[in-house]
């Protein structure tokens, strides 16, 4: 790599090292929030036999209340950011979770207690996609904005895979009373190497001397009224009364809000399900879970790539996207046929590989489309209103989300005995949602309308 103070080659790509970046800091975040999803069972574990004895009201409880205070914070990380940048913002938000994830393991077995933490937690996260999503609105022309959402974004699976193979290996290696204070110290701690590269690699385009001229004139080549490396025009203060007043505001936070908690149902309840359906243990859990998040990489960095391809041959920005989150939305719909795939008595052995492979495609188009609707904000909205904007459509995904845990704690509290009919109702929500959610956003956005009275 160059070395920071050497004068920069004729052309350059290092956007592509700060959208690594990016993807490293989604995966920790992932990775930290998916952990008490594969310590739901030694939760709910009756204190008789060695655990904490929580119902399955209590650990929704306990994702709903995380879920809540990390949608309620990202309309506030949003506004930080827009206002001490990227660098910091991020930074900062790292820090924050990291510290509380690793302080989850004093929790003991107090559902409020954990509550408490794991909100503080939340606090944290926040910051993640409001900065993220800033930080590719500055290093990247609109063309390639959705697939370098989708690589970040992807992350979001990377860590998540990461927790499946090494939360189980914590609860096996050090026991079950160990294994999951063990499980938070090391997630959380492991963050802290980030912030190291994060500091030495990241400035702002114009700052940054390994960015070539060519690729800072790349770069901008959609700032029409922006002359290269002025930063001038995304400076200001930004109001969110007047974000509100616009349709294109509402367009993403109703998307958000009917499609971000089919995600959090995925990362929390997946091993639930998989226990309850068919009775895997720690280690059996590791290797589904772990491919489901791993096709969902693909799912997320090829969706982001279909409106470049489509923009490619003439088509407008707006209407790739459309056409693109319309196309991605139809396949959640397989996830109505996985209780039939399941079912052990009509297909046996293959009955949970069958199970899999519906929850792979959905998860895999989740992500597309989280890609595509993330950087819608970017193609209406200028870039110094990108952060508060993402934060309200955050903040939306976050009440989306508890609402869905809340109804799956419910769900399989009431069907207890009969857990299958519970995924069933869960499973129909999730696969009708994405639609439903293109639907609304087409009838408050039919056609491209940027912003530009901010």
């Amino acid at each position: 790599m160059t070395p920071a103070n050497a004068n920069p080659p004729a052309t350059s790509n290092y956007r592509w090292v700060i959208c690594g970046l990016l993807f490293f800091s989604t995966t920790f975040n992932y990775m930290d929030r998916q952990v008490i999803s594969y310590l739901k069972e030694f939760f709910c574990t009756p204190q008789a036999s060695g655990g904490f004895g929580w119902s399955n009201t209590d650990f929704a409880h306990l994702t709903a209340f995380f879920t809540g205070f990390y949608a309620g914070m990202t309309i506030i990380a949003g506004w930080v950011i827009d206002k001490i940048g990227t660098k910091l913002g991020l930074a900062l938000s790292l820090t924050i979770w990291s510290i509380f994830g690793m302080v989850n393991a004093l929790a003991g077995s107090l559902v409020w207690v954990h509550i408490a933490v794991r909100s503080a937690f939340g606090i944290g996260e926040a910051g993640n996609f409001p900065a993220s999503i800033k930080t590719v609105a500055e290093w990247f022309p609109k063309r390639e904005r959705a697939l370098a959402t989708g690589i970040f974004n992807s992350g979001s699976n990377f860590g998540a895979m990461m927790a499946a193979l090494f939360v189980p290996w914590c609860m096996v290696h050090f026991g079950d009373q160990t294994g999951w204070k063990m499980a938070y110290i090391l997630t959380g701690a492991v963050g802290f190497i980030w912030l190291i590269f994060w500091f030495w690699l990241y400035d702002t385009p114009s700052r940054q001397k390994r960015v070539s001229q060519a690729e800072l004139n790349y770069i901008h080549i959609d700032d029409e009224r922006t002359p290269a490396g002025d930063a001038s025009a995304d400076k200001g203060r930004v109001s969110w009364g007047r974000l509100f007043r616009h349709r294109q505001t509402w367009s993403f936070f109703v998307g958000k809000m009917l499609t971000d908690g089919i995600w959090w149902f995925y990362l929390f309840w997946l091993p639930d399900y998989l226990k309850k359906q068919f009775g895997m243990s720690k280690e059996q859990l590791m290797l589904p879970t772990f491919i489901v998040y791993g096709i969902a990489i693909f799912g997320s960095v090829y969706g982001g790539s279909i409106p470049m391809t489509l923009i490619k041959k003439g088509m407008p920005v707006y209407k790739a996207r459309m056409t693109a989150m319309l196309i991605i939305a139809v396949f959640p719909l397989t996830i109505l046929t996985a209780q039939f795939f399941g079912n052990v008595g009509r297909f046996g052995n293959t009955a949970s590989v069958l199970a899999v492979a519906v929850v792979c495609i959905a998860a895999a188009a989740h992500q597309a489309w989280s890609a595509n609707l993330f950087t819608t904000v970017s193609d209406m909205f200028p870039k110094k209103a990108v952060g508060s904007v993402t934060g309200i459509g955050t903040m939306a995904g976050g009440i989306g989300g508890v609402t869905i845990q809340i109804i799956a704690g419910a769900l399989t509290d009431a069907f207890k005995d009969t857990p299958q009919t519970a995924y069933m109702i869960m499973f129909v929500i999730c696969g009708l949602s994405y639609l439903v959610a293109w639907t609304c956003i087409k009838l408050l956005v039919p056609r491209h309308e940027p912003i530009t009275d901010l």
